[in-house]
């Protein structure tokens, strides 16, 4: 599910961005490629340090959308790539997930999206 390209976004430096829906409306995080990590089934770990906001939007409405790309990857129309991802996301302190993200000191908890469409955008 997770493409090939959006891959090698991913391995290269860039912005990523994750939003939420709240009861006061939406919200918005950013975090780094380099912290993603992608696991099989179609999940993206985030490691979470405060995120407390976007826990709690996640605990009203779990759907989230996300933002990765890097100029480094060439994209649909030259230099540049980057993805719409949509999913439902959770945050968990403990298993392999967390784990995952363990090496973070600063990660409290794991944001885990399971990914249900990507759509490449640039």
């Amino acid at each position: 599910m997770i493409p090939e390209k959006m891959l090698e976004v991913i391995k290269n430096e860039g912005v990523a961005a994750i939003a939420t829906q709240g009861e006061d409306g939406p919200h918005l995080v950013n975090t780094w490629n380099s912290y993603l990590k992608v696991m099989d089934g179609g999940r993206i770990i985030v490691p979470a340090g405060y995120y407390h906001k976007t826990e709690k939007n996640v605990a009203h409405d779990n759907r989230v959308l996300m933002t990765v790309g890097s100029r480094k990857v060439t994209g649909k129309n030259g230099p540049g790539a980057g993805f719409l991802i949509r999913g439902t996301a959770a945050f968990e302190t403990s298993g392999p997930h967390f784990e995952a993200v363990a090496k973070f000191k600063w990660a409290r908890a794991a944001l885990v999206i399971t990914v249900t469409s990507v759509e490449q955008t640039l």
